[in-house]
């Protein structure tokens, strides 16, 4: 008989592993990776910018940008700096809770 999940943190429990596991751990930085480029990629559409635009405002290439938007790269603090700031004009803060 299949268990009734009732929570999505259940779900994760279930799928991914409890929180601190290495399988867990892994499928949550995947997915701030995801939310980061949506983030940027929503930045850039809302600046009426191409990939190939905000690369050239920040010195990288078209295919890093896309990958970053893709949730495919692993992004350096003073790199999201440089998108969002220099590139698109936003200002970021950073919260830890």
């Amino acid at each position: 008989m299949k268990e009734h999940l009732t929570t999505f943190d259940e779900h994760l429990d279930q799928r991914y592993g409890k929180i601190g596991t290495d399988q867990r751990v892994n499928f949550e930085i995947k997915a701030k990776a995801f939310a980061i480029g949506e983030i940027i990629r929503d930045a850039r559409k809302e600046a009426h910018l191409t990939q190939e635009q905000l690369a050239e405002r920040t010195g990288t290439k078209k295919s890093f940008i896309s990958r970053i938007e893709n949730g495919h790269s692993d992004i350096q603090l003073s790199t999201l700096y440089k998108l969002l700031e220099v590139g698109l004009g936003k200002r970021v803060n950073l919260t830890i809770g």
